[in-house]
């Protein structure tokens, strides 16, 4: 078995990597310090591609497989837990439900522009004792 990453997936880590070293990092501390979210930096990456990455191509996403996802959020998490976090819930709590479950309609609607960045998703979540 081989246990080495392809080119395809040394790829994404490298642009993932110098992504976030470029545009987050230099912002991670005050955006953590003020409970600030940057619209900004969360579009950068629906431009770079990482939102949908695992979908098909008719609905906006890149066709990676989940190991090529799961890198650009460790990648993110390098650098800052809250854009890794913003990738992996964009990615399995909004688009996700959506492509698994969604009719034609409702992907043809929401996937490009959620896969783009161009819309994003959000949920309210609350538990007993805690929200």
């Amino acid at each position: 078995m081989n246990f080495e990453l392809s080119e395809e997936q040394k790829l994404v880590r490298s642009s993932v990597r110098q992504f976030a070293e470029r545009e987050i990092k230099p912002l991670a501390k005050e955006l953590d310090e003020k409970a600030e979210f940057s619209i900004e930096l969360t579009k950068k990456m629906g431009e770079l591609g990482l939102f949908g990455m695992y979908l098909p191509e008719k609905y906006g996403g890149q066709n990676t497989d989940t190991l090529s996802y799961i890198i650009a959020v460790e990648e993110l998490a390098r650098v800052d837990g809250s854009h890794a976090a913003t990738l992996a819930a964009h990615n399995s709590l909004g688009i996700g439900p959506i492509y698994y479950y969604g009719t034609e309609e409702q992907k043809q609607k929401y996937l490009q522009k959620l896969c783009t960045g161009d819309k994003l998703w959000a949920f309210g979540l609350t538990e007993p004792e805690a929200g």
